[in-house]
């Protein structure tokens, strides 16, 4: 790339440098501090996987043990800031409801040292636990309920499945409400992961950082797919539609939701992962029609898209998975976001320790030496 070459979007242009994750698009890798995700998802849980993430390293026992205990007894969230999500209107959607949260619990909490060990693992850990517990609120009191209190004999993805509805879920369907959590955890510095890096390197509270990272994921281009494939899926009605509706597609040279990815070349890794889940989930807790029409879509679109490059990303199948879950489609971004956090907060670690301001420059295209005119002669 030649200096000063304009390349939108930023496309291949290096941000940063991280050992945090590794994607490789060509064969569909990915590693998290260099343990494949699929090890990860088949050996590990998500607070391990964030520990792993965050502090650069599996945790021994007592380290877990002693992580887990401090997220539990974080879990609950201020009465004022409880008292302003009720006060949220009942249509808002869950993104920018989570993003005002999570923008107002930095009040609560000062600025502090950013060299002070401390103080990062505090709003680590403050921020880890208390995210869900804002988002299953907003998502009852939306429903004219009162929120429902975290319980600390509940794991992490229990207690989240839990406080939606108030009810202890099936130990299958927690579990693989943690891989997914896992699977979403970190993909190197996509948009929302940048834009959390930009607003680190200001030196604001990670407060704001988070705020930032979660309003970039709210967009369809990036967080918000998964819930445009379930839109999508109830457009296309039944299997008999899929061939229709992907030919239309096709001719009008529309965007298929959950299909394609700037990096990866074949089928995202994730995606492999979760459907598996998917199967794992029918069979113990019924069909769903939907995933019929999903596996129809895939096959048609692999045999008129593969050679493009394009398969299907971890949007795909994850909404499939969450609505099995009983999870409302307008939730699903915020799933994502619960599931980013550890991501996010790992590179806003990483920011920290050889932090520069970012400051980029443009290829400017406007004109030069223009005559103002008084507002009388325009």
């Amino acid at each position: 790339m030649a200096i000063g070459e304009y390349k939108p979007g930023l496309e291949g242009v290096p941000a940063t440098q991280s050992n945090i994750s590794y994607v490789d698009g060509q064969v569909g890798l990915l590693e998290y501090r260099g343990i494949r995700i699929e090890d990860l998802c088949k050996h590990s849980n998500f607070l391990e996987t964030s520990y792993l993430l965050i502090f650069g390293e599996l945790p021994k026992a007592t380290q877990l043990e002693e992580f887990e205990h401090d997220l539990t007894h974080r879990r609950r969230i201020k009465y004022r800031i409880r008292d302003m999500i009720k006060s949220f209107p009942d249509n808002a959607h869950p993104m920018d409801a989570l993003q005002t949260s999570v923008a107002a619990l930095g009040m609560f909490y000062p600025l502090g040292n950013f060299h002070d060990a401390e103080y990062i693992y505090q709003a680590t850990v403050r921020l880890l636990a208390k995210v869900p517990t804002m988002v299953a609120a907003f998502h009852m009191m939306r429903q004219g309920n009162d929120p429902v209190m975290p319980r600390d004999d509940l794991d992490y993805a229990s207690n989240f499945l839990y406080m939606l509805n108030e009810k202890v879920p099936d130990p299958l369907a927690a579990r693989i409400f943690d891989v997914c959590l896992t699977l979403h955890a970190e993909h190197t510095v996509n948009a929302s992961t940048f834009a959390a890096l930009v607003t680190a390197s200001t030196l604001t509270d990670p407060y704001a950082v988070m705020t930032s990272a979660i309003g970039t994921l709210a967009g369809p281009l990036h967080g918000g797919a998964n819930e445009q494939v379930m839109m999508m899926l109830e457009e296309i009605g039944s299997v008999d539609n899929v061939t229709a509706y992907l030919e239309r597609k096709i001719e009008r040279k529309e965007k298929l939701m959950g299909f394609g990815h700037r990096i990866y070349k074949v089928k995202d890794p994730r995606a492999i992962v979760l459907q598996d889940l998917v199967h794992k989930m029918f069979d113990e807790f019924g069909h769903d029609p939907y995933y019929d029409i999903a596996l129809e879509l895939e096959k048609q679109a692999y045999e008129k898209l593969a050679n493009k490059g394009i398969h299907p990303n971890v949007d795909f199948y994850s909404g499939l998975v969450y609505k099995k879950l009983g999870i409302p489609s307008n939730l699903f971004t915020t799933i994502f976001a619960i599931a980013r956090v550890p991501g996010w907060l790992a590179h806003w670690k990483e920011q920290l320790s050889d932090n520069r301001l970012f400051r980029p420059t443009q290829v400017y295209t406007g004109l030069h030496d223009v005559t103002y005119k008084p507002i009388n002669e325009r």
